[in-house]
C-alpha cells in the first residue's frame, strides 16, 4: 500500500457522496475501482472508515489508501513535435489540438509525453513521476498552443514556483459567443468544482473555491460572435471557458461549457489557442517569450466567420 492521499473537504464539497468527490481528485481513478476502495475500507474520513453513499462535509479530514499498482510502460513513439524553442533545461513547444498531454487511464499512447520521450530519451525532469515526466503544467486537450517542458529537476522546480506565484506571460485566443463591444472585460470570481457535476468547474461565492482573474480584450467583433484575446492572471483549472461562459460569452465549440448545439458540428472542441507563454529563465535569469501561430483550424474559420 503506498502512503495514503489527504484531502481536506471544502465547502464547495458539503453534501457530495465521497465516491463521488475522489473520482473527481483522482481523475485517474474510476469510480467503480474507487467503491472497491472504499468497501475494503480504504478511505477514512476523520480517522473512521466510512461507505461509498457518505456524504462529504466540509472541513472532513480525508485519507485515500490507494493499492500499489505496477506503473504502465509509457513507450516513446515518434510523433512529431512543433517546437519553438530548446535548449539543455528545457522546450517550448506548440501541442496541437486533439493531443493529450500526459498517458492516463484510456489513454497511453499517441501523447505528447509520449513523443517527448521520443525526442528527449532520458533528458526529462521526474518529479511529477513515470506518467508525466518533464510536465511542469498543462492544456486541455482540445486547446492548442504554447507549453514549456522540463528537462531536469532544476528546471521543473524553478518554473512550478513562477507558475505557482503567476508571474509567467500567458496569452490566450479565442473565439467566444457573442458580440463584446467593450474592449475590456474583466472577469474576477473564484471557481470551484460544481457541486451537482465533479468533473465541472463553476464560479462560486467569495467563501469557497480559488481566486481566479481573467482578462478578456476584444479584437474583433460581430453580431455573433468575438475574436478576442484572453489573459490569464491566475491558472485554475478550465479557468477561460469557465470564465467565458460565467460573462454569458462561452469559447465556441467548447462541448462543456457551450451551448449544447454548436453552429460549426465539424469543430473538435472548443476554439482556445495558448498564443503566448513568457517566463524567467531558470538558468540565465532572462525573460523569454514564445508565440505559437493559430493552427490552420482557426485561421479558416476566423474567415469564414469574417473576422479575419
Amino acid at each position: 500500500m503506498t502512503e495514503p492521499l489527504l484531502f481536506l473537504a471544502e465547502p464547495a464539497d458539503d453534501g457530495v457522496r465521497i465516491d463521488l468527490y475522489l473520482s473527481a481528485l483522482m481523475e485517474n481513478l474510476s469510480r467503480s475501482y474507487l467503491q472497491k476502495i472504499l468497501k475494503n475500507g480504504g478511505v477514512l474520513v476523520n480517522d473512521k472508515p466510512v461507505k461509498a453513499s457518505y456524504r462529504v462535509s466540509a472541513e472532513d479530514r480525508i485519507s485515500l489508501s490507494v493499492p500499489e499498482t505496477t506503473e504502465p510502460e509509457i513507450k516513446p513513439e515518434n510523433i512529431p513535435l512543433d517546437i519553438l524553442y530548446e535548449d539543455s533545461d528545457l522546450l517550448v513547444v506548440n501541442k496541437p489540438q486533439g493531443m493529450v498531454v500526459h498517458p492516463s487511464a484510456g489513454h497511453y499512447s499517441g501523447t505528447l509525453v509520449n513523443a517527448l520521450l521520443y525526442h528527449c530519451k532520458d533528458s526529462l525532469s521526474g518529479i511529477n513521476g513515470v506518467l508525466r515526466p518533464g510536465i511542469v503544467h498543462r492544456i486541455d486537450k482540445d486547446t492548442s498552443g504554447s507549453l514549456v517542458v522540463c528537462k531536469n529537476d532544476r528546471t521543473h522546480r524553478n518554473l512550478a514556483d513562477q507558475i505557482a506565484a503567476h508571474t509567467c506571460t500567458r496569452r490566450y485566443r479565442a473565439i467566444l459567443h457573442g458580440s463584446i463591444k467593450e474592449e475590456k472585460l474583466d472577469i474576477v470570481a473564484n471557481i470551484g468544482r460544481d457541486p451537482h457535476d465533479r468533473k465541472r468547474m463553476t464560479v462560486v461565492p467569495e467563501d469557497k473555491g480559488k481566486p481566479a482573474v481573467t482578462h478578456i480584450r476584444t479584437l474583433k467583433c460581430s453580431s455573433q460572435f468575438t475574436y478576442a484575446q484572453c489573459i490569464l492572471e491566475t491558472g485554475r483549472t478550465h479557468q477561460i471557458r469557465v470564465h467565458a461562459s460565467y460573462a454569458g460569452h462561452p469559447v465556441l465549440g467548447d462541448p462543456v461549457y457551450g451551448p449544447r448545439k454548436c453552429p460549426f458540428p465539424k469543430l473538435q472542441g472548443q476554439t482556445l489557442h495558448a498564443m503566448v507563454l513568457g517566463f524567467i529563465h531558470p538558468s540565465t535569469g532572462k525573460y523569454m517569450e514564445f508565440t505559437a501561430p493559430l493552427p490552420d483550424y482557426f485561421e479558416k474559420l476566423l474567415k469564414t466567420i469574417q473576422m479575419f
